[in-house]
């Protein structure tokens, strides 16, 4: 239904101000004369080129202006024919796109409240509520992030009047609609969820099935960028626990997370030198990536150190930093939990006294393995002490 092109339009010929008429004509068209004049009057009043002002078919910000008023009178369908209500709704969103362009904020707030005013409406004429937002849907450029509210409100309405078949939705159209979208994974993955949920609600498993399989698809990258984004998640390793995860291994977010868990700051920044518009597309702040890996890099730097003292000109090495930043950045690390420690400005260290590792595999066991063997070794040699100390003092030795 979405794709239709054969959008119906009226009051489409004259200027600006006779099209507005058009407009308010078809919302009073059910109160009286003198009313119909008084609610028309401002308008009329503000079509005016009084000393100084320009036409208003030449004055940009007065016909937004008188836009903006008139939605604010807009309120349902209206009392005209099917004809008339398409026609009626196609001048207004062809307005709206001409004094604001799609990815404008003017443009979502517009044309969300006109979503919601024909969706909530309570005329039962379904199918021109359909019409109306296909041919809106079908204004949209296909890159549109407004066709995804577009679109979640054709699917609330077919849902609630379990009328899904009416949308003649094909899981193609979806795949091609998700990839031409500009829009974030996480509202990819909630638009296949709502697809799956009406699907369901309408016991047509077999194909909320179909959809389930796509948004399974949908959610391992959003679970990566989510984990990327958070400032609070520093713990990658139990990602790679995930089948669904690990099926993804050739997707771009996946050798990013892969860094997280592994690698360095250099491996980043190389990293982000060749996928910079993986960032925007998944919403994730480079500025704060930068900052996660710094921390990562330092609590694998201090890993390496437990129980030693760690030089300011290792950290500001490996951080890539001025010397002068290095407390900063350990107060910061010590602050997420990844470092437990003491610094010491005398002699320009950090006593590493405990230290998270970003993962546990079999270099981490050995490292762990020496440590214990360390202190095996230690805790004899006290004992040793302990026992000449005793052996000393004359005291019997059990």
């Amino acid at each position: 239904m979405a794709n239709a092109t054969d959008s119906v339009s009226i009051f489409a010929e004259g200027t600006f101000e006779e099209q507005i008429l058009e407009l308010l004509s078809y919302i009073a068209r059910n109160r009286s004369d003198e009313e119909r004049a008084a609610f028309v009057a401002p308008f009329q009043n503000a079509f005016k080129s009084g000393e100084g002002r320009k036409p208003i078919d030449e004055d940009e910000p007065r016909r937004k202006l008188v836009l903006s008023k008139l939605l604010l009178e807009v309120k349902g369908l209206g009392d005209g024919t099917d004809k008339e209500v398409e026609g009626f709704y196609n001048l207004i969103f062809a307005h709206i796109f001409t004094l604001h362009p799609s990815e404008s904020p003017e443009a979502k707030q517009y044309i969300n409240y006109l979503l919601k005013t024909v969706s909530s409406s309570p005329s039962e004429r379904v199918s021109v509520k359909y019409r109306v937002i296909s041919n809106l849907f079908n204004t949209l450029p296909r890159t549109s992030p407004l066709r995804l509210a577009v679109y979640q409100t054709l699917l609330r309405i077919a849902i609630s009047k379990d009328d899904l078949d009416v949308l003649e939705l094909t899981k193609s159209d979806v795949e091609k609609w998700l990839s031409e979208w500009q829009i974030t994974a996480e509202e990819k993955s909630a638009f296949l969820k709502s697809i799956v949920d009406g699907f369901t609600k309408a016991d047509q498993l077999s194909v909320a099935y179909d959809y389930s399989l796509l948004y399974v698809r949908s959610l391992p990258p959003h679970l990566i960028a989510s984990a990327l984004r958070l400032p609070v998640v520093f713990d990658f390793d139990p990602l790679f626990k995930l089948d669904a995860v690990l099926n993804v291994k050739d997707h771009e977010l996946f050798s990013l997370l892969h860094i997280f868990l592994s690698n360095g700051l250099a491996e980043f920044k190389e990293w982000q030198s060749k996928h910079a518009q993986t960032l925007e597309k998944y919403a994730i702040p480079a500025d704060q990536l930068e900052r996660k890996i710094r921390l990562l890099t330092l609590a694998s730097l201090a890993f390496n150190h437990v129980g030693q003292n760690l030089p300011y000109s290792k950290v500001a090495d490996a951080l890539q930093v001025n010397p002068s930043e290095v407390e900063k950045w350990v107060i910061d690390v010590i602050r997420a939990g990844l470092v437990w420690g003491k610094l010491s400005q005398t002699t320009q260290s950090l006593h590493i006294s405990r230290a998270t590792s970003r993962s546990f595999e079999r270099e981490q066991w050995q490292a762990l393995e020496k440590r214990l063997v360390a202190w095996k070794a230690g805790l004899v040699g006290i004992l040793d002490v302990v026992t000449n100390a005793k052996r000393q003092a004359g005291h019997a030795v059990v």
